[in-house]
């Protein structure tokens, strides 16, 4: 296990890598502020889910596929791309939909789950970062290094929510209110479909 201050430095470090603004955080944010708060929270779970999947990845080295194969790393993106694509359409869609109409069709957590694992696992940026940032933090003179990557991977999950679960409450505070009447609920559902735009967009033009 590594030494109390590695960890201590490297939590502090996944608090402000949560609180910068990116992908993640402002998915979670559209989603809670045109959801409600649990829906960011259901969502912060499913991103969480992503990064125990990207910490087993690098410990069990596959993550490396990503920094060596062009075709994998491009065909994970546009998977991803084409999914925040879907969302900006449905999010643009409820937009003419308010009140009892858009109450009866909110997600359900099932899919607000699957939302944040894909939102997640899709990203190749997220597999490279944790590539290059988890190793830095574990030292093969105390062992096996899958023990250690775990911890940190778990530590980075509880920042995250932390982080992200604040977002979610703020966000779905403030959304509550603008989804109580007509025009501000179309405004939050347009604004949450350019976000999801915006981050397809963003994905699909992300180079190694």
């Amino acid at each position: 296990m590594q030494a109390l201050h590695t960890l201590s430095v490297f939590f502090v470090a996944s608090l402000l890598l949560a609180l910068t603004p990116g992908p993640d955080n402002l998915f979670v944010l559209a989603q809670a502020a045109q959801q409600g708060k649990r829906a960011g929270i259901v969502v912060t779970l499913g991103l969480t889910t992503g990064i125990m999947f990207h910490t087993l990845a690098v410990a069990f080295g596959a993550a490396a596929i990503f920094s060596t194969s062009v075709v994998v790393f491009n065909a994970l993106k546009y998977v991803g791309a084409s999914y925040l694509l879907y969302l900006a359409y449905q999010a643009w869609k409820a937009s003419g939909r308010v009140g009892e109409q858009a109450e009866a069709e909110r997600l359900s957590w099932r899919r607000l789950y699957g939302r944040g694992v894909v939102m997640n696992i899709t990203n190749p940026k997220v597999a490279l970062f944790f590539l290059a940032f988890l190793p830095q933090f574990t030292d093969p003179a105390l062992g096996s290094l899958f023990p250690q990557f775990l911890l940190l991977g778990l530590l980075f999950v509880v920042s995250t929510l932390l982080v992200f679960g604040a977002i979610s409450l703020l966000a779905g505070w403030i959304g509550g209110y603008l989804r109580s009447s007509q025009r501000p609920a179309r405004l939050l559902n347009c604004s949450a479909a350019m976000v999801f735009l915006a981050l397809a967009v963003k994905l699909a033009l992300v180079k190694r």
